[in-house]
């Protein structure tokens, strides 16, 4: 990195934190630091949504997920629409009504005090490991790219997130995030304009499309009914509605976002514009990823993208051969690349389409053959190098003071979803378990310090969680199954809430405890063992729907069954 690198980076990310302090100093009461004095916007709203979600690993996994993979992965976000239609009529204008601060409040009202306090349990396990893998992601990615200490980063940014937090509250949050997402969106399509003029001269768009879908990474839809198969059009659809749902509903990391709207009709239009902007949105990125990979059609590509890892092989044992597989690779990459010229020229024959198929199952054999090699070698250096693509491409390959400007997109979307679960993490603490479940009555002043000391508990704690993590398969995946475990039985007691009346707490409560543990197991036996052993597994994204499904059916039969041992 150049001086002017570090002139647009430190700038950049200095102007949020200052601006977010400056402008959202002094929150006198609960409902000004909690619900933002319900004074947001629908766009401010609808941003700060879609801020939440577009983590660092967005815009790090992603891409690579693209370049490895096509652009099957945006099929998971086809529920999102449904969902936040779903969340728009049936949950904001019960938590609008009910005038709750969190979600898990209403759960109270309904069933008690207990299943509350459990549901707000399970929330904050969910969001605070995701809250330390947030922090976690940019930070040891830039540590191996960069050679930057990795606990000094993950401080870093944990500590510039803390500051606006803490100091403002849900309005600091909202405030930043608007900024946030200017410099992402302003970022990205530099890039994205910038991969598409680095393309050999004669290939337009159109034929680096050509080239793509030959390869098959143009492949979006997948209408198979394959339960084992992670990313089809009817896991999205049905499983990736249900996380949605429990998502945008139950989630106080979301729900904070429109509770602070200032009425109804601005909560529900800042939600569905993001629910129609997220959908393009992924698209765009993956789009970014696959012409990140027809730019390394014509251009030579390291044989692993983890500079850490690499390193550590050539100076082993292990170096002669991995140069005879570098060569390989070089050797392959070659022919592959006039052969791509052909697609774009309109020259290749059906037979040559096939082959450049053959050499792209070579290329990928040999990159197997370095990955074991490299776990041969250290068991603790990472392997799977996909989220280290579009950050090698960044730094390689772009202009002066543009690479400042991407880094401070990845550490901007870093500190734009962890101050979102920080602020929820607080709140959540602060009101569902300290203020319900201590005794002695508090001023307002006292709710919102102990809502920043909370804040700034979880604060710590994430960056304590980002600095012992270890790094797994893709990081945007790792974030969704977590997810996944948690949110089907969360969303599950909301809707018994809503739409099953003559269920009680003590049935919901118990129901819940059996679901989690089930879930647990059915992801430990069912998806983890046979994907470590290179197994077709389970995809994380039906445990939504399990859950969900579960829990209900559990609490109705318990509720019955009560009923018929008191009669």
């Amino acid at each position: 990195m150049q001086l002017i690198d570090w002139i647009v980076l430190t700038c950049t990310l200095l102007f949020i934190v200052l601006y977010g302090v400056w402008k959202t100093k002094g929150s006198k009461n609960v409902q000004d630091f909690i619900r933002g004095g319900n004074e947001a916007k629908w766009w401010t709203i609808g941003l700060s949504v879609m801020a939440t979600q577009a983590s660092a690993i967005t815009f790090l996994s992603t891409p690579g997920q693209a370049y490895h993979d096509g652009m099957k992965f945006v099929q998971f976000y086809f529920g999102l629409p449904i969902a936040v239609i779903l969340v728009s009529m049936i949950f904001i204008p019960i938590y609008h009504k009910l005038k709750v601060f969190t979600a898990y409040e209403f759960l109270e009202n309904r069933f008690d005090l207990k299943t509350r306090t459990l549901t707000a349990v399970l929330f904050l396990m969910n969001r605070g490991l995701s809250a330390g893998i947030t922090i976690f992601a940019p930070a040891i990615i830039l540590s191996a790219v960069l050679g930057w200490n990795l606990v000094t980063l993950n401080i870093i940014i944990g500590v510039l997130v803390i500051i606006y937090t803490v100091t403002g509250g849900t309005k600091a949050v909202s405030v930043t995030q608007k900024q946030q997402m200017a410099v992402i969106f302003t970022g990205m399509f530099i890039a994205f304009f910038l991969i598409i003029s680095y393309l050999p001269d004669g290939i337009t768009f159109t034929k680096a499309l050509d080239i793509a879908g030959a390869s098959g990474k143009m492949n979006v839809l997948d209408f198979s009914f394959d339960m084992n198969n992670r990313y089809t059009f009817w896991s999205g659809i049905i499983g990736g509605s249900f996380l949605a749902v429990s998502y945008f509903g139950t989630d106080q990391s979301q729900v904070q976002r429109y509770l602070s709207g200032k009425s109804v009709k601005e909560m529900q239009l800042g939600l569905i514009f993001n629910g129609l902007l997220k959908v393009p949105m992924q698209f765009f990125i993956l789009l970014v990823g696959v012409m990140v990979f027809v730019f390394y059609q014509f251009n030579p590509t390291p044989l692993h993208f983890n500079p850490a890892a690499e390193e550590a092989i050539v100076q082993s044992q292990f170096s002669d051969y991995y140069k005879e597989l570098e060569d390989t690779h070089a050797e392959l990459e070659k022919e592959r690349s006039l052969l791509q010229l052909q697609i774009a020229e309109g020259t290749l024959s059906y037979e040559d389409k096939n082959k450049i198929k053959e050499l792209e199952s070579l290329d990928k054999e040999i990159r197997e053959d370095a990955k074991k090699m490299i776990a041969q070698l250290d068991e603790k250096i990472e392997t799977n190098d996909k989220d280290y693509v579009f950050i090698h491409f960044i730094l390689n390959k772009l202009p002066k003071g543009l690479i400042g400007l991407l880094l401070a997109v990845i550490l901007s979307a870093a500190m734009s979803s962890t101050a979102s679960e920080l602020n929820a993490l607080g709140s959540t603490t602060a009101l569902d378990l300290y203020k319900r479940n201590v005794t002695i009555e508090h001023s307002e002043k006292h709710y919102v310090a102990m809502s920043k000391w909370f804040t700034l508990l979880w604060g710590i704690i994430a960056i304590i969680i980002a600095c012992v993590a270890n790094l797994f398969d893709n990081l945007i995946q790792l974030v969704n199954i977590i997810g996944s475990i948690f949110y089907g039985n969360v969303l599950g007691i909301f809707l018994l809430a809503f739409f099953i009346r003559f269920v009680k707490g003590n049935a919901v409560f118990i129901a819940a405890i059996i679901t989690q543990i089930v879930i647990l197991g059915i992801y430990y036996f069912a998806i983890y063992v046979p994907e470590s052993v290179g197994e077709k597994a389970l995809s994380y994204l039906w445990l939504n729907l399990i859950g969900c499904g579960l829990v209900m059916v559990l609490a109705v039969f318990l509720q019955l069954f009560s009923y018929k041992k008191e009669s």
